[in-house]
């Protein structure tokens, strides 16, 4: 809370007083909650969060869309679908996973490894945030209060989905970092916790629509070079 709501809010105050021309903001895929209509389209309801992140990036998407209302800042939020690759957040479930199969050790795989993930290599999301970066949201001409598109706005504000658009199962993922790896992975099975969605799927045709590109790096290839950074960088 104090990072996705306070630390948000004096981040959305800095742009109002530097009149700053665009933000770009990390809203998250998590925002799609309860919804089970795949692929998740930007246009597409977020009023079930399954977890307090999840609505704490809901709450992001509407500060912002205030903002750009206000004060004419212009905001578009892009929702990401499971980033992976060098430099990764440590907490994640692929980066826990390579450090524990080339240790030898066990690890946990929730909801028997069924659950599926709509894995993003860290360079797609880069260039469709630099592609994105140059292009400030602007007002919707055919935006309607009677029958309001969720996407866009008559302010300044859009939101697109940055997605590989191919989920793969987290036990697929985890048979991919074995080869990867050179070793077996030693799996322990755990219940799904109730914070977890069964499954992540991004349309990102708005994103193609905007700034011509998708993400395509096969999960396969992006794990490998995943791997070897880890390895190279571990000293392993």
């Amino acid at each position: 809370m104090q990072s996705n709501l306070v630390g948000f809010g004096n981040v959305l105050e800095a742009c109002r007083h530097a009149k700053v021309a665009h933000l770009v903001y990390a809203s998250s895929s998590s925002v799609y909650g309860a919804n089970t209509k795949v692929p998740f389209a930007v246009e597409d309801n977020t009023d079930h969060p399954v977890s307090l992140y999840a609505a704490t990036k809901k709450a992001n998407d509407a500060m912002a869309h205030s903002y750009a209302h206000l004060f004419n800042l212009p905001c578009t939020g892009l929702r990401f679908f499971t980033v992976y690759g060098p430099w990764g957040r440590p907490d994640m479930a692929y980066r826990k996973f390579t450090k524990a199969i080339l240790a030898g050790k066990p690890f946990e795989v929730f909801g028997g490894g069924l659950l599926k993930r709509d894995f993003t290599y860290i360079d797609d999301v880069v260039e469709g945030i630099v592609r994105l970066v140059d292009r400030p949201a602007t007002a919707d001409p055919a935006w309607t209060g009677a029958a309001p598109n969720p996407a866009t706005s008559c302010a300044p504000g859009r939101l697109y989905n940055i997605g590989n658009h191919t989920p793969v199962t987290v036990a697929e993922m985890i048979d991919l970092l074995e080869e990867a790896c050179g070793r077996k992975a030693v799996r322990v099975f755990k219940p799904k916790p109730p914070g977890d969605v069964d499954a992540t799927f991004a349309d990102v045709e708005a994103l193609k629509a905007a700034v011509g590109f998708r993400p395509a790096t096969p999960l396969q290839e992006g794990l490998q070079r995943f791997v070897e950074w880890f390895r190279d960088w571990q000293g392993v």
